[in-house]
């Protein structure tokens, strides 16, 4: 509620450059409600005032933007090298995964060359 109005006079500026002449002259009466103290009061208790160093803080932000970028990079530069290890490894057991199978042991006890001239009569 308003409790009381206090009244400005307001003239039109342009009279104000000239001499009035009688009659002439506007005058308007204007009420500017008082402010309400209570409500002022209760804004004021929960007013903050910061005066932030605006400069370092957006160092401090761009630092934390790089700082994650960079660990970012990393995790994917060690993603990357994690697999091109399984490649390697895939392709060298591809590459080596009749070794075993195939030894001088094996080849010679197979072999046709050291045997006996009867050993097609084994099978009968």
């Amino acid at each position: 509620m308003v409790e009381s109005q206090e009244g400005w006079l307001h003239g039109h500026w342009p009279g104000l450059i000239q001499e009035p002449k009688d009659g002439s002259w506007a005058v308007k009466k204007i009420l500017v409600p008082q402010r309400e103290n209570p409500i002022v009061n209760r804004l004021n208790k929960t007013k903050e005032e910061k005066f932030p160093d605006l400069a370092m803080e957006k160092e401090e932000k761009l630092k934390q933007i790089r700082k994650k970028e960079q660990a970012e990079k990393l995790e994917r530069k060690r993603e990357e090298a994690r697999i091109a290890q399984e490649r390697k490894e895939k392709k060298w057991q591809k590459d080596h995964a009749y070794d075993d199978i195939f030894n001088e042991e094996d080849m010679e006890a197979s072999s046709n060359q050291n045997r006996n001239e009867d050993f097609l009569d084994d099978f009968m």
